[in-house]
């Protein structure tokens, strides 16, 4: 069984480095830097109204 661990803005901008990098990589071939970025925001704007 693995591990889920949310994503974060940090999380996102090493993938987004690493594609930037590499744009030949599977993870920027398959759009995983977009799709990290778009799930960050995403939970950080859960973790916002959790807050309220």
């Amino acid at each position: 069984m693995t591990k889920h661990t949310p994503w974060d803005k940090e999380a996102a901008a090493r993938v987004q480095s690493a594609a930037a990098k590499n744009p030949d990589s599977a993870s920027a071939r398959d759009g995983l830097d977009r799709e990290a970025q778009s799930r960050a925001d995403q939970n950080e704007h859960e973790d916002q109204d959790d807050e309220d």
